[in-house]
């Protein structure tokens, strides 16, 4: 099988202005791609990313600016990781503070140091300093300098009831591999150095509920549609409710819930984000599908404004 890990992150917030600037002043990351909720296109659907908008760096946003505020508790993500390079803890403390961002102070977890705070929505962030990212290249044109950039996704917290069975979808179907256990978090790990890492809080209370500052999904790789159809074959044998196929434009996609309740997809790598903008145009206009072109003046009108 090919790289296994995360493809992306998709979270909800609320203004999508604010959103904006958090994760691209704060948090330096680029926006890759302005669009539309697909399956609600009066909303925005925002991808942040490296350069290109690689798989497993990339975290999305659905806006829904009047939707109630999140509880990540069980069955929900309770926290997103980012990995930086080992040698950037002093350039993002000393960041953090300049942009007024409260942080806790390090701490370590599973062997390496952690900074966690809150985006403006109330999503739980960390940055993991992580020696696996210090030999690659960040973003160079963001207002955070290449040399301590935000390399990509590290990975994320789940929070379950019980993790034996979220475990066991995690290793025998989406490649990971279960390779440290702190107390009753369990660290799963698929080998590459960018969106590797899941780890599952065992016996997690009480329940959560969705909303601003939560997660929606997760993302897992597959290399090509091959592949992700051998992925899903897998997943139906097992018990799984799968949706059909969906076109988002950038990947294919394929949903299902993971037994702890949290929502999964089967992403595509290809075929990425500049098969509708060149790369140095990334995220400078708002893109459509082909379905929604018709509908662009409307659109436009309806949606608030975003000034990126």
């Amino acid at each position: 099988m090919a790289e296994k890990g995360i493809h992306h992150i998709t979270a909800i917030a609320g203004d999508p202005q604010r959103n904006y600037e958090f994760y691209t002043q704060v948090m330096g990351l680029r926006l890759v791609k302005k669009t539309v909720n697909f399956d609600d296109p009066s909303s925005y659907h925002l991808y942040y990313g490296n350069e290109s908008g690689d798989p497993g760096s990339i975290i999305t946003f659905f806006t829904w600016p009047h939707m109630q505020k999140g509880k990540p508790d069980r069955g929900q993500v309770v926290s997103v990781a980012f990995a930086v390079p080992t040698t950037s803890k002093q350039f993002w403390i000393e960041h953090l503070e300049d942009q007024d961002v409260s942080f806790e102070d390090p701490f370590e977890r599973f062997g390496k140091e952690v900074i966690g705070f809150q985006d403006p929505d109330g999503l739980y962030v960390e940055l993991v300093f992580s020696p696996g990212v210090d030999g690659t290249e960040g973003w160079g044109e963001g207002v955070v300098p290449q040399k301590h950039a935000i390399r990509g996704i590290h990975g994320v917290s789940l929070a379950e009831k019980n993790y034996e069975g979220t475990g066991r979808l995690l290793e025998y179907e989406l490649g990971f591999e279960l390779t440290d256990q702190l107390d009753n978090r369990y660290y799963y790990t698929s080998g590459s150095e960018i969106g590797s890492v899941i780890e599952v809080i065992d016996q997690f209370q009480p329940n959560g509920r969705a909303g601003r500052g939560t997660v929606h999904h997760i993302a897992f790789r597959s290399e090509d549609e091959q592949e992700q159809q051998a992925i899903c074959e897998q997943l139906y044998h097992k018990g799984y409710h799968l949706t059909e196929v969906k076109d988002r434009t950038y990947f294919k996609s394929v949903y299902f819930h993971e037994p702890g309740g949290i929502l999964f997809e089967v992403a595509t790598d290809p075929p990425g984000f500049t098969v509708d903008e060149n790369l140095e145009d990334l995220g400078s206009s708002l893109t459509l599908p082909d379905n929604l072109e018709p509908y662009r003046h409307k659109l436009e009108a309806d949606l608030p404004e975003l000034n990126n």
